[in-house]
């Protein structure tokens, strides 16, 4: 049956070849069988700029999404918090689509809207705020201009900044809000809404005004890869488990 499938928080980084690895098996064995492939953010550890192409790891992994889409798989690749300065040269070296954030697709025949969803987790204002900055033209245009190494020393700063900055927040800080997915689904007509970025797998419904919306929350492989498979007769979790070496 025609499908597609949904993936999201790989962190795919040299550190993890564990998860690396079972990407690269899922883009060979997996994806092939699906119409189009999204990920929807965070798909590396971090993302210092498309200059940072030149590295071995980084073009395997471009290498095996350009792979997949020769073979005809449509590859769609969202921002994340992680990996939000990806730009047009890497979208190109996958052979993929940027999507902006969130992006409403018909998907076989029901409304779909995607997210990552760091930007519905509005009860955690710090990271908003620090989100409103970083996404900015300015940040953006003054942090590029840096030598690629520089780049990189600052980001593992921060990310250490971002570990230590959650064991002071509660869990539910951290998730997204009610109010927020709620003044989503009805900006954009009650529509089904697939997301990442929590590492909280599992189906919402949320009932408002007289809908039904379904959410889908999509895992990270961090811990256990997973995707969500989604054709005409609806959503199916799968887990993508490959043993450990």
């Amino acid at each position: 049956m025609p499908h597609a499938l949904f993936i999201a928080d790989l962190h795919l980084s040299e550190s993890h070849p564990h998860t690396s690895e079972q990407f690269l098996r899922f883009a060979q064995e997996v994806a092939p069988k699906a119409e189009a492939l999204y990920i929807l953010g965070d798909l590396f550890e971090y993302w210092a700029g498309d200059d940072d192409l030149d590295s071995a790891f980084h073009r395997t992994v471009c290498n095996a999404l350009s792979a997949l889409a020769a073979q005809g798989t449509q590859v769609c690749i969202m921002h994340g918090n992680r990996d939000f300065l990806m730009d047009k040269t890497l979208a190109a070296a996958c052979s993929a689509k940027l999507l902006t954030d969130p992006t409403l697709i018909d998907l076989y025949g029901t409304p779909t809207l995607l997210s990552h969803g760091d930007a519905l987790c509005t009860d955690d204002a710090a990271y908003q705020q620090f989100r409103d900055t970083v996404r900015g033209s300015d940040w953006r245009t003054q942090f590029l201009a840096q030598p690629l190494t520089e780049r990189k020393a600052q980001i593992e700063q921060l990310r250490t900044q971002s570990e230590q900055s959650k064991r002071g927040k509660t869990m539910s800080i951290m998730d997204v809000s009610q109010k927020a997915v709620h003044e989503l689904l009805r900006k954009y007509d009650f529509p089904r809404l697939i997301h990442g970025h929590t590492h909280r797998p599992a189906k919402h419904l949320h009932h408002l005004e007289g809908h039904t919306c379904e959410r889908w929350v999509l895992g990270d492989w961090d811990t256990q890869a997973n995707a969500l498979r989604v054709d005409s007769e609806g959503v199916h979790p799968e887990l993508i488990n490959h043993p450990a070496p």
